[in-house]
């Protein structure tokens, strides 16, 4: 019974939370990191260099931040069309990115903290082996920075119809957040080596601390970004008011009709659901509505909520 109209209503519930080319990514960026790491640490150990060994635990904990984002992309995968995640896994990847928009916030505040206190209480600096270290860890970051960087998106909003959403969250933010764990690291190594430089050949010491005080605050400034634009997906609101308005455009065009209701959030990165509650004179049906909306790209979710008008003056004009 009812087979037809079923089959035909039916639609996919997975909305973009699987990423397999950022997941590949992701797993070659943790590889290169982890085998850095390693090495830097064993070398460390065994030429007595601090600023290797520093190195080597610092890349560790860009690693841990990876791994995170590949955990998301895993999850994602396996757990797609799991009937226990009702609107797909989409947000794996935006929760993923949350989590590591925070460790990134936390290195900035490390870093800012440890160069201060240098800053204030200046430490003798190896300048050879702490020149050799940034390199390492710029050549290892630049390469990873290639890696991610083909299939992420700047940030940059992209050139949509007049009804598609304008914001700039078309985009993976597990992958983002990833590439900016990876920049970071390479920011550091290049302010590291301008600085090392600098205090080597000219005796200017103190701008190693100074340029990680610069380093720290830019990486805040990127976490905070990327913690405001994954947290209000989280919160459910993240919707462009131009989303709200072509919703309303669509369904009020013509005057019989009127939206009494409207609900809409986020679902993933470029994916949005709706409530939509109609107040209408004419008895039409809820696909009548569903059709008119078809035009929003982004709404891959849709629930129409048709009422017949019961005001006098409605009841009047159907007469």
């Amino acid at each position: 019974m009812h087979t037809k109209t079923t089959q035909r209503v039916l639609h996919p519930h997975d909305f973009g939370g699987s990423n397999p080319s950022g997941e590949r990514k992701t797993r070659k960026v943790i590889i290169l990191t982890t085998v850095t790491m390693v090495a830097e640490i064993v070398f460390g150990m065994l030429t007595g260099s601090m600023a290797l060994l520093t190195d080597g635990w610092h890349m560790g904990t860009h690693a841990f931040a990876l791994l995170i984002s590949l955990a998301a992309y895993v999850f994602a995968r396996r757990c797609a069309g799991n009937q226990k995640y009702t609107f797909g896994t989409g947000k794996f990847g935006v929760l993923a990115g949350y989590t590591s928009a925070c460790l990134l916030g936390i290195a900035a505040a490390f870093i800012i903290y440890e160069s201060v206190k240098r800053l204030i209480v200046p430490v003798a600096i190896a300048f050879d082996e702490a020149i050799l270290v940034a390199v390492i860890g710029l050549v290892v970051n630049v390469v990873c920075v290639k890696i991610l960087d083909a299939g992420h998106s700047h940030g940059e909003p992209e050139a949509h119809d007049h009804d598609h959403d304008h914001d700039h969250h078309h985009h993976d933010h597990n992958l983002r957040a990833a590439y900016l764990h990876v920049l970071a690291d390479a920011l550091t190594s290049v302010f590291a080596i301008v600085a090392l430089l600098f205090g080597k050949f000219l005796g200017l010491g103190f701008l190693d601390p100074v340029m990680g005080i610069l380093g720290g605050l830019l990486i805040a400034r990127w976490s905070v970004g990327l913690l405001r634009s994954t947290a209000m997906i989280l919160l459910d609101a993240d919707v462009h008011e131009k989303t709200y308005d072509a919703i309303r455009r669509e369904i009020e065009s013509d005057s019989d009709d009127r939206i009494a209701d409207l609900h809409v959030w986020r679902l993933s990165s470029n994916s949005v659901a709706a409530i939509v509650s109609v107040v209408s004179g004419r008895g039409r049906k809820a696909e009548h509505y569903r059709s008119r909306l078809a035009a929003i790209r982004d709404l891959k979710h849709l629930t129409v909520e048709v009422r017949e008008c019961g005001d006098p003056e409605c009841l009047c004009a159907a007469k």
